[in-house]
């Protein structure tokens, strides 16, 4: 299964507050077990909410919202995606991390959804556009 792991922003992730040569280097370490482990499929830090952007949908119509946006706490500092076996695994996985952050943080895992979760709403036709879509994507 996979899932993304969302690293939660902190006020400090939102002020721009770069993180320590040493979070940076125990972070490199986890990401190093994590590929080696064949884990991590992707991941990214993303910098804070005040040079970032949110469409708003109403029917057809569209609005664009500068940041940064309130509420930290339902905020993204960066993500991961991981391919693992079960829950539990992710679980294991993320207690392994260093603290992403140098204040008290939180991650949230969330399973992606598969083909196969759609049921029969997911026609052969759907099946295939999205089998050639992702076959493009992994080419770059």
């Amino acid at each position: 299964m996979r899932v993304m792991v969302l690293v939660k922003a902190t006020a400090e992730s939102e002020a721009g507050v770069m993180p320590s040569t040493e979070l940076l280097t125990a972070m490199g370490a986890y990401n190093e077990e994590l590929v080696k482990a064949g884990i991590m499929l992707a991941g990214e830090g993303l910098h804070p909410s005040s040079r970032g952007k949110r469409v708003r949908f109403d029917g057809d119509s569209r609005s664009v919202a500068d940041g940064p946006f309130p509420m930290t706490g339902e905020l993204l500092a960066g993500f991961w995606i991981w391919q693992v076996k079960d829950m539990e695994e992710a679980i294991a996985w993320a207690k392994r991390c260093p603290n992403p952050m140098p204040v008290p943080s939180e991650l949230e895992i969330r399973p992606i959804f598969e083909m196969e979760d759609f049921g029969a709403a997911l026609t052969p036709e759907l099946a295939a556009q999205e089998e050639r879509l992702r076959a493009q994507v992994e080419k770059g």
